[in-house]
């Protein structure tokens, strides 16, 4: 599969957006360009373990080096890196999600990195999503970048275990306590779907193949309009930032969000945050089950020689034991590292231990680089079914066929 004429076009229409922005120096080995899409209070966590680095690089070899950092929300940085990379200035790292590690793999823009790490020294799961063509494209940060149900104690006492539970207190408990809503999430985006369509039996792709148009898939979008039209216990066309800032303001007692924001809800809740599993789904009597992944180092293959040799020193320190516990420590994200993960801080953690009850319950994110067009399709026809522009029936088919028609355009 050849991706690059397809976007070569979206590459110098976006090169404007990226020029302005440091890249890569194959000429000076010690200067270093890492592009991450992170939440912002990562950043410190990220800057520290880098200034870490660079202070014990120096103390060995006497050499400064010069590590800069740049954030881009996370379409913006898929769209960024292929655009640099075609151009021929693509940073030398990225800190990413597996999913568009496929689309970089195929189009040449990242190195696989068998012959630099051993991959056996993390766990199984977060090596099989950043796995493709028996190669692995990125070394595991974190374990986990998966979704939850968080809530607030000062409201709910005990978590629901089902869908049940959940209308349950939605149709009594929240009422009473005057909440306009009961439960957030980010309803326009597939990635809080894929837990549900999991509960009603099905998955995005078999094989590399899109399972789209599907009784499941239907009962999944019916099951989000009930939520929202008939039931009214979630916020409609309510985002990301919309969600997040609802459950924080205690305008809602549950939120459905990824791991990567447990440190900020401790941090704004203290002892009144809780967390729990995704509640089992009545109807199916199934657990949902979100996508599992991590967080990865992807290297450009643009590096070579001293500058990668560096910056494999570089993944090694920020990914040994100490910083993986650190990492856990600051931002209560499981790690990949074998060794870490079987640490008595993390095995004894409460944190640990919902986070990776969560995970059991989970499957392993497609690398697959038909997953690029399952995201982008799906986000379109979810939004149009759920805004009641498009029957469910119609938005399904239709998904089904975009994606495969969009499938076979890469294939070209």
């Amino acid at each position: 599969m050849n991706f690059k004429p397809a976007i070569v076009l979206a590459g110098f229409l976006l090169f404007p957006l990226f020029s302005c922005f440091k890249a890569s120096d194959p000429e000076n080995p010690n200067k270093i360009v890492l592009w991450e899409m992170e939440d912002a209070q990562v950043a410190p966590y990220i800057d520290g373990t880098l200034n870490a680095f660079a202070e014990y690089y120096k103390k060995k070899t006497g050499f400064t080096l010069d590590i800069s950092r740049t954030h881009y929300q996370g379409e913006d940085l898929r769209q960024q890196f292929q655009a640099a990379s075609l151009a021929g200035v693509p940073p030398d790292l990225l800190i990413s999600p597996s999913d568009t590690a496929g689309l970089y793999a195929v189009s040449g823009f990242i190195k696989p990195l068998d012959k630099f790490f051993d991959f056996s020294k993390f766990n199984d799961p977060v090596v099989e999503a950043i796995t493709l063509d028996g190669k692995r494209w990125g070394v595991p940060i974190s374990n986990g970048n998966h979704l939850m149900m968080f809530y607030n104690k000062k409201y709910v006492k005990t978590p629901p275990q089902n869908t049940d539970e959940l209308f349950s207190y939605c149709g009594g408990e929240a009422k009473r306590h005057k909440f306009d809503y009961c439960v957030a999430f980010d309803m326009g985006e597939p990635f809080w779907l894929m837990p549900w369509l999991g509960a009603y039996g099905s998955w995005p792709l078999d094989n590399r193949k899109p399972t789209l148009n599907t009784e499941a898939m239907r009962k999944t979008l019916n099951f989000y309009i009930n939520l929202k039209d008939k039931l009214k216990y979630v916020p409609p066309e309510c985002d990301y930032n919309c969600m997040d800032s609802l459950f924080k303001e205690e305008k809602v007692p549950f939120i459905i969000n990824g791991d990567w924001a447990i440190s900020t809800y401790m941090d704004v809740f203290k002892e009144n945050f809780g967390i729990a599993l995704i509640p089992r789904l009545s109807e199916t009597g199934n657990w949902p089950s979100p996508m599992i992944s991590g967080k990865y180092f992807l290297v450009s293959s643009e590096v070579k020689g001293k500058k990668l040799e560096i910056i494999k020193e570089l993944v090694l320190f920020y990914t040994n034991k100490e910083n993986q516990i650190k990492q856990f420590r600051d931002l209560k994200r499981l790690p990949a590292l074998k060794t870490a993960s079987e640490s008595k801080e993390i095995k004894s953690d409460e944190v640990s231990k919902a986070s990776m009850a969560e995970i059991l319950k989970g499957r392993p994110m497609p690398m697959a680089i038909e997953m690029r067009a399952v995201w982008d399709t799906v986000r379109n026809y979810q939004g149009l079914a759920t805004t009641g522009k498009l029957p469910v029936e119609e938005a399904v088919r239709k998904m089904q066929l975009n994606v495969e028609k969009k499938i076979s355009e890469m294939d070209r």
